[in-house]
């Protein structure tokens, strides 16, 4: 059979995507745990269960979501965060450690209930593109529960720990008060190899600055995601310090020198000298699943 002209097989992909839509078709069914009793995150190692978790299963920032899938205890911390009400968070180390640990455990939660996959990119309606187009990713989808109430993963990372970092006084009163909070994009994980990597432990309030700052220079470290050539004074950078390239710095000078708190000294101090002859590309952001 011979295969459809480009522009035909285009066309009628849109009118069946938006017949879908239209009809609320919205993809993989996503399952909504019951709420349990909640976390004391007030105390000192208050995500311990998911640390046991995390130990288990993570090795090098690789998930085994295989043998994770079956474990009943992620399903027990997952209604633990349902019924924790972050207002009652009295540090606010402690509450952004918190949202972290929720958008991290979500995302593995909604991997195993559609485990095998390839990418997290499966699970949007019609793929990346069209799912972000229509906000129908599962980043948009209402399957987050904190205190009873339902929420995305994007509410999370943008109306919370983003907006954290735009005002800290518009969401918490001191969060990241010894470094900057740009850090917390190095703890989000979206279950892609092109992601930040998933640590083998929870964050904690109490040595939330410590962990974040070696997230970023786990990160900035990894010549996979980022890397830099002197000689031609370019930094090649993950696309996180594209898409929310305003969470870093006002210029690009400005970018640099944020990530130069996390390189080796004599690379650091090459940037530091001159930082506007250096040059930022951004290196292709890997989807597939990281396991």
């Amino acid at each position: 059979m011979r295969r459809q002209g480009g522009k035909e097989s285009f066309v009628k992909f849109l009118i069946v995507t938006f017949f879908l839509y239209f009809c609320g078709y919205t993809g993989h069914p996503l399952v909504v745990n019951p709420v349990g009793e909640g976390i004391d995150c007030n105390e000192e190692n208050a995500h311990s269960l998911f640390t046991e978790i995390l130990k288990e299963y993570v090795s090098d920032g690789k998930v085994n979501y295989h043998d994770l899938s079956s474990d009943n205890r992620l399903e027990e911390y997952i209604s633990r965060l349902a019924g924790t009400d972050p207002a009652k968070i009295q540090n606010d180390k402690a509450k952004l450690a918190f949202w972290i640990n929720a958008y991290n455990a979500y995302t593995l939660k909604v991997i195993c209930d559609n485990y095998p996959i390839k990418s997290i990119n499966e699970l949007h309606f019609g793929g990346l593109f069209i799912g972000t187009l229509l906000k129908k990713t599962v980043w948009d989808k209402n399957f987050v529960v904190i205190n009873g109430r339902k929420i995305s993963l994007n509410f999370i990372e943008h109306k919370i720990i983003r907006a954290a970092i735009r005002d800290p006084k518009a969401v918490f009163t001191q969060v990241c008060s010894e470094i900057p909070c740009p850090l917390a994009h190095f703890a989000l994980v979206c279950a892609s190899k092109g992601c930040p990597p998933l640590r083998s432990e929870a964050y904690e309030g109490q040595k939330l600055d410590e962990q974040l700052s070696d997230q970023a220079r786990i990160f900035f470290g990894d010549a996979v995601r980022n890397y830099f050539n002197v000689e031609k004074k370019e930094a090649h950078l993950s696309k996180i310090l594209d898409w929310f390239a305003d969470d870093f710095g006002k210029n690009d000078e400005e970018r640099l020198l944020f990530v130069a708190n996390f390189l080796p000294d004599t690379l650091a101090e090459s940037i530091r000298a001159i930082p506007e002859s250096w040059k930022i590309r951004h290196t292709k952001y890997d989807w597939s699943l990281n396991e």
